[in-house]
This record gives C-alpha cells, sequence and structure tokens, in this order.
C-alpha cells in the first residue's frame, strides 16, 4: 500500500532512525559505563594465574575454596566484586558456579566477565580508581577527602590529623614505606 501523505512518511522515517539508534544487546559504545570490565578482567587474571603457580588442581570445588580464600584478602573494588561474586561472608547471593565451571576448563577471564555481565550487570560497572603520581601531584591542593583516600589505601589513619597539612605531612612522611616512585624522586 502507498502512503500518500508527507506526515505519514515522516513519520515513517523518525521511528527507523530512532529504532536504528538503540545498540544491539552486548555491544555497547566505548566509554559508556560496563564497557571495559576492568576489575573483572584484572582480578581473574591475577587469581586464575597464582592457582596456576600454586599448581592447583583445575576442579570447580578447588577453584570455589581458593576464589573464597583469595577474596578475603583484597579490599576496594576487587572486595566489591567477591561480594557480588558471592564469595564474602556477608554476601547476599551466591553465583561463584559462574566462575569456578568456566574457569575449570581455563576459559579466558575476559569470556568469564561477559558471561557475568549476562548475569549481573554491576559486575562490568566497577572501576578501579585512578592511581595518583605522588611524586608529580602537589599534596597541598588535593582536598582532606582525597588525602584520607591516600592514607586508607594505604591501611593508614591519622587520628590527630587536625588540619590539611597534618595529612599532608603523614603522607609526605609514609610515602617511602608504600610507593617506589615517591622514594626515588625524594632522594
Amino acid at each position: 500500500m502507498w502512503c500518500a501523505s508527507p506526515a505519514a512518511m515522516v513519520v515513517f522515517c523518525a521511528g527507523l532512525w530512532v529504532s536504528n539508534s538503540v545498540p544491539t544487546q552486548g555491544l555497547e559504545a566505548p566509554g559508556q559505563p560496563g564497557a571495559d570490565c576492568e576489575v573483572c578482567k584484572e582480578f581473574l587474571n591475577r587469581f586464575y594465574n597464582a592457582l596456576i603457580a600454586k599448581g592447583v588442581n583445575f576442579s570447580p570445588d578447588i577453584i570455589e575454596k581458593e576464589l573464597i580464600n583469595f577474596c578475603s584478602d583484597v579490599k576496594g573494588k576487587e572486595n566489591r566484586l567477591c561480594y557480588y561474586l558471592g564469595a564474602t561472608k556477608d554476601a547476599a547471593t551466591k553465583i561463584l558456579s559462574e566462575v569456578t565451571r568456566p574457569m575449570s576448563v581455563h576459559m579466558p577471564a575476559a569470556k568469564i566477565c561477559e558471561k557475568l555481565k549476562k548475569t549481573d550487570s554491576q559486575i562490568c560497572e566497577l572501576k578501579y580508581e585512578k592511581k595518583l603520581d605522588l611524586a608529580s601531584v602537589d599534596l597541598s591542593k588535593l582536598r582532606v577527602a582525597e588525602l584520607k583516600r591516600i592514607l586508607s589505601s594505604w591501611g593508614e589513619e591519622c587520628r590527630a590529623c587536625a588540619e590539611k597539612t597534618d595529612y599532608v605531612n603523614l603522607i609526605k612522611e609514609l610515602a617511602p614505606k608504600y610507593t617506589e616512585a615517591y622514594a626515588r624522586t625524594e632522594l
């Protein structure tokens, strides 16, 4: 049937334009949240390499025990990933088998993360915080919250700090202990 009305043709073309702008499932544009799965890939690669270094038998049960043990020592975004997987004591759900079964047949971490994304999209939304280069950053220009974050990432706390300069001085004092790059520039 032929549309004689120009208005009907505009509506039809607009409908095609809108429907074509929606990306197909699984194909996300770079830069969108969840496109990278960086925490998942990095963590599972480290875990896999640790298993190989230990010479562990790659059965799902053993991998699950090792993953729970591996997750007990991590913090930050990796701890959140372990929580999502169900490898922490306080986790509400448990999808460890979605990691252990594929890993037992040596599936790459990137593929495992893609499958996990379908189960729980939050897993691929995790991103590492940017690393600060203490050698090139002027600590006095950072906010107190950022200075506290640096200290907490080192597992340190400043209970006696009343002013920003106290935090800056403590970070400068502890920096050689936690960062090699900072120690080299101070010499």
